[in-house]
């Protein structure tokens, strides 16, 4: 009996200990503007765990806000900035630190999103994250027509050639049926219609806002333009009103704040 209340015990023990391994983790950046909470994604993995790896050892501790730029974002970590005199430029992370990314469709830079930053893709084609430092949106609330915009300019170049393939070569017969017959023109445009949307949704780099997307960046905020660009591996919870203030610094032509904002130490609980 006893032997069978140890193993009872022993799976208990290890259920427990599977679910408080599968929750997500909170992090707690205390800086000198204030308190900031985040949750991290279980679902972006090897970012997760490298950011957490770093936190515990105080890689990010001591660091600078290097980088910030209202209605953008807040950058900071980078190892280069702890010692930087004032003044001086900094905050360009380390290429050692690069890790593949995790790109998540259901993620996106709405407000307070904890994003991994990147080089560019003429040095960095695989889109490596630089997980020495990290940065946070800021961004700002769109209309509904402004998304639609987005929308438009960003699949302009594959809605003129979807048009051209799908529309041009009927156009004159299109043209004679909406005096002769509107309900079957009204028809094939609406064929021409479903199969131009869905060229533009089946090729790589188009734009499409989901519901959830157009219902945050219309309330809450973000930058739509970094979607699918950098992995975002977390979220603020609390501590905006800190994000807002350091959005707002006066800062330097390398977008340094003036007065520094430290990092004082990253937890994770």
């Amino acid at each position: 009996m006893r032997k069978l209340f140890i193993i009872l015990l022993g799976i208990i023990a290890g259920t427990s200990l599977s679910q408080i391994n599968g929750q997500d983790k909170t992090v707690v950046f205390t800086t000198s503007a204030g308190v900031i909470k985040a949750r991290l994604y279980n679902d972006v993995p090897n970012h997760t765990k490298t950011f957490i790896n770093k936190a515990v050892k105080g890689d990010y501790n001591g660091a600078l806000f290097t980088r910030v730029i209202k209605e953008f974002m807040i950058q900071g970590g980078s190892p280069d900035s702890k010692n930087a005199p004032a003044g001086a430029r900094c905050g360009f992370g380390d290429r050692n630190s690069e890790i593949l990314p995790e790109l998540r469709d259901h993620y996106f830079h709405k407000k307070g999103a904890l994003a991994a930053p990147r080089q560019n893709d003429n040095i960095n084609p695989k889109k490596k994250s630089d997980m020495s430092q990290f940065f946070i949106v800021h961004g700002k609330v769109y209309t509904p027509g402004e998304l639609d915009t987005l929308e438009l300019t960003k699949n302009l170049a594959i809605r003129r050639k979807a048009m051209n393939t799908y529309y041009k070569p009927v156009k004159l017969q299109i043209e004679l049926l909406k005096k002769d017959n509107p309900r079957e023109y009204n028809k094939r445009v609406a064929e021409i219609n479903a199969k131009v949307d869905s060229v533009i949704r089946s090729t790589p780099g188009h734009l499409l806002f989901t519901e959830e997307q157009r219902k945050v960046y219309t309330t809450l905020g973000g930058c739509p333009h970094l979607d699918g660009f950098y992995t975002i591996y977390g979220e603020v919870t609390e501590g905006f009103e800190v994000v807002d203030a350091i959005a707002k610094q006066s800062k330097d032509a390398y977008d340094r704040p003036k007065k520094d904002i430290r990092i004082i130490k990253v937890t994770i609980q």
